[in-house]
């Protein structure tokens, strides 16, 4: 991966995109007239951002994973073959399949769509405290060089009365670094899901992973980390939000 600059500086951190917080938000759905939701002001421009991405279809199934196993295991008998090795030497004979299997292991996320895991674990809850869960582990695949990248996620959001199950943000992690990737990108997608899937006050998400493509190759930098963030609302427009969060994901 081609690391850009980390997106936290001195404290506090640079969102991607941003928007007015100061209006009701809609439901899922709603239909828009004359700029008016239900009777509420239209959904702000950094929250109408995300729909595309929650209607997103599964770009493979488990029907597919079957049906191109056999290729995807010739690809990697001609890599080895490519790399000087013998696909037929005992210690490399199920090497081709074990490492096809592995590779759709890593990149089961595009099996998963987000509405599959958080229709049912949205709940109306009179809160509108901030909410963080910190420390998820994330593994992910550098789409420049198909090697791991490694790190840990933090989400905050500000809700408007209604609440996510805890496990599925760690699960909306989970669909989208498990594909093939570029950290900032996978940044700016867990946030805007979050949105769409709850219609927040704001949200605001920061990874730090270590690359393999930094650590094995290239620059060979074995202590080098790369910090990304992403905040949306109130995270990137009132700096007292933000800086609450960021103190809260550090302790």
């Amino acid at each position: 991966m081609d690391c850009g600059k980390p997106l936290v500086k001195g404290g506090k951190a640079e969102g991607l995109t941003g928007g007015t917080t100061s209006v009701k938000m809609p439901m899922p759905g709603a239909a828009v007239a004359g700029g008016l939701v239900n009777g509420h002001s239209e959904r702000p421009e950094w929250q109408r951002g995300a729909a595309a991405q929650w209607q997103e279809e599964r770009t493979r199934s488990i029907e597919d994973n079957q049906l191109s196993l056999p290729s995807l295991e010739a690809a990697y008998s001609s890599i080895l073959k490519g790399l000087g090795e013998d696909p037929e030497r005992q210690g490399l004979l199920k090497t081709p399949w074990r490492a096809a299997t592995a590779m759709q292991f890593f990149t089961k996320g595009y099996q998963e769509k987000i509405s599959d895991i958080l229709n049912d674990a949205i709940f109306d809850e009179d809160h509108d405290e901030m909410v963080i869960v910190k420390d998820i582990d994330m593994f992910s695949m550098c789409e420049h060089h198909l090697v791991p990248f490694i790190g840990k996620v933090h989400i905050g959001y500000l809700p408007e009365k209604r609440l996510l199950g805890l496990s599925k943000l760690a699960r909306i992690v989970e669909i989208y670094s498990r594909r093939l990737q570029v950290q900032e990108r996978l940044t700016k997608q867990i946030a805007k899901a979050i949105t769409e899937a709850l219609q927040p006050a704001g949200v605001g998400v920061v990874i730090e992973a270590t690359h393999m493509c930094m650590v094995m190759r290239g620059v060979q930098k074995m202590n080098s980390k790369t910090v990304t963030s992403t905040m949306l609302g109130v995270f990137r427009e009132d700096p007292k939000t933000r800086e609450e969060f960021l103190t809260l994901i550090k302790n």
